[in-house]
């Protein structure tokens, strides 16, 4: 393939994380590479009142991350629900460990957001902005790293370059794959389904979580806070039962839910249809190669126990940014002495949430009554330590 060199950094990905990244490198002469269309205008953004199935738990750390890319502030206030406290139980039905954002002298634990809702926010005023191009409905069939340039050849035939080409695009990223970047990927055996429903108790801006795996194998309930009386489940069970509780009909759907959160938030009434997300992990084993950065989901995927990956993805965003932003005079983006800055800087943070993440999944997917013991024991002895879960929490809140 033939390209001139345009463009300093072609992102291949429209979602979430290279949205971001698109936004974060104002000035820079980039080209973002959506497989989507730009997304619609969300209704909800303009005063309407339907509620996205898919949310995002937004650590204060990334908010104020979007809040300097301007994203921030053009998600309605009202759809920015404040986390304030999060209640963790054990599958004995006693043990249980809370996170206390008051007592911790911080204002939230995190945000909860809306995709459609973020997705909008983050793709207004892409059109218009500086040294920006957006090639939205195309997707990379072929990228050739050449010297100090990549070729991008376009489904719709068009070929561009650039001198860094940031994957962003999933957990089947072509950027990986053609860059020849191996990965560990596994299934969970596990789905992720989720709806949005209206409750019958306030929640009062508390999280909560149960690990069901004395029950059901591995099983964890999330309830997270919506606007008003409204809560996002997800609850993450056997690939088997998600497709049992899929089959179910809105209402058997809710009042299963409400008996597995123990009616802690009263009746449930359905909101949103129930959508199943299959889960796996993924870890790439290098974030970087020459005129190649990997960032979100085509470099890490996680269970979303602890509502961290896209998190980490955006993570991944502002530190490539900051790098790009920083270089020396004279150095272009895509050097891999210059990529390697941002893989340093982010390997201890991706591993340590990889090892918290996957230990809890194990811990509590493990069979025993000896085993059982420990781990609710475990969640009891680290609520009383509030050191321990200061350190967890900062580290959650990025």
């Amino acid at each position: 393939m033939n390209a001139e060199s345009p463009f300093e950094v072609a992102i291949a990905g429209g979602g979430l994380v290279g949205a971001a990244l698109a936004r974060a490198l104002r000035g820079t002469r980039a080209a973002l590479i959506s497989r989507d269309p730009r997304p619609a205008p969300c209704a909800a953004a303009n005063g309407a009142t339907g509620f996205d199935s898919r949310i995002y738990a937004i650590s204060p750390g990334n908010a104020a991350f979007l809040a300097q890319l301007g994203a921030w502030g053009a998600i309605p206030e009202a759809r920015r629900t404040p986390v304030h406290a999060m209640r963790i139980y054990g599958d004995d039905g006693a043990s249980a460990i809370e996170f206390d954002a008051y007592r911790s002298g911080c204002s939230e634990l995190a945000w909860i957001v809306e995709d459609r809702l973020l997705q909008d926010a983050l793709w207004r005023g892409l059109e218009n902005q500086d040294g920006l191009s957006l090639f939205s409905g195309s997707s990379i069939e072929e990228l050739e790293v050449a010297g100090k340039r990549v070729a991008l050849l376009l489904d719709d035939g068009r070929t561009l370059g650039a001198m860094l080409v940031a994957g962003a695009d999933g957990a089947r990223s072509l950027v990986r794959a053609q860059a020849g970047i191996p990965s560990q990927q596994r299934p969970y055996g596990q789905t992720a389904v989720v709806a949005n429903f209206a409750c019958g108790r306030p929640h009062r801006n508390v999280a909560f979580q149960w690990f069901q795996g004395a029950h059901k194998e591995g099983a964890v309930l999330a309830l997270l806070p919506l606007a008003g009386t409204h809560v996002s489940m997800v609850w993450s069970v056997g690939d088997a039962e998600a497709s049992r509780l899929l089959a179910l009909d809105p209402g058997a759907l809710a009042r299963e839910a409400a008996g597995a959160a123990r009616h802690a938030l009263g009746e449930f009434a359905p909101v949103t249809p129930p959508r199943g997300y299959r889960l796996q992990r993924l870890a790439a084993q290098r974030l970087v190669a020459p005129r190649i950065a990997l960032l979100g989901d085509a470099a890490h995927v996680i269970h979303p126990l602890a509502g961290q990956g896209a998190n980490l993805g955006l993570q991944d965003a502002r530190l490539l940014a900051g790098v790009i932003a920083g270089r020396e005079p004279g150095r272009d983006p895509g050097d891999l002495r210059l990529l390697r800055r941002y893989e340093r800087a982010r390997a201890e943070d991706i591993l340590a949430m990889r090892a918290i993440v996957h230990g809890l999944y194990r811990l509590f997917d493990a069979r025993g009554a000896g085993v059982a013991r420990l781990r609710n024991a475990g969640l009891n002895f680290a609520d009383r330590i509030p050191v321990l879960k200061n350190l967890l929490m900062r580290h959650a809140m990025g």
